[in-house]
This record gives structure tokens, C-alpha cells and sequence, in this order.
């Protein structure tokens, strides 16, 4: 599913004119942007979780090159589902 298909989805089901709802979804996904950017979880109870994952530092090989390269310590935007979500997807 798109987020023009989303879009529609909502509007058709409330009676809103799409472009209110389309604007509504892009500031939705601007906040939970900007929160992770500044290191805060977003929690949506029923959902599932918008988390930052720390990943370690390792070590790394560029095979054409035959090189190791040291990848650093970094974060990552990561999603999990909350458990009556994963329960109803099953």
C-alpha cells in the first residue's frame, strides 16, 4: 500500500478532502522524523514502536580491494510491532 492509497483510504472513510488528509500524513511522518533524529522513541500503543537501534562497531572487508575497512559505532531507525499487532497479522 502507497501513501497516495493510504491517503485515499482515509479520506474515503471520513468524508475529508484529501489534500487536509495528505497533509496531516506527511506531518505525521515529519514528527516521527524529527523525534528519531533527536534520539526520542515513538511510541504508538496498539502499533508498534519507532526505536533507534545502536549498532556496534566492526570490522568490515572490501573483497575487490582485499581490504578491512572499521565501520563505526552508529544508529539505525528500526520499527517493531507491538504484540496484538503481530498477533493479528498471524
Amino acid at each position: 500500500m502507497t501513501k497516495a492509497e493510504i491517503v485515499s483510504e482515509i479520506a474515503k472513510s471520513t468524508g475529508i478532502e484529501k489534500a487536509i488528509v495528505l497533509t496531516t500524513v506527511e506531518r505525521f511522518m515529519s514528527s516521527v522524523k524529527n523525534s528519531l533524529e533527536n534520539g526520542e522513541n515513538v511510541y504508538l500503543r496498539g502499533f508498534g514502536s519507532f526505536i533507534i537501534k545502536k549498532r556496534a562497531k566492526k570490522t568490515a572487508r572490501n573483497i575487490s580491494k582485499n581490504t578491512t575497512i572499521i565501520i563505526p559505532e552508529h544508529n539505525i531507525p528500526a520499527f517493531k510491532p507491538s504484540q496484538s499487532f503481530v498477533n493479528k497479522v498471524k
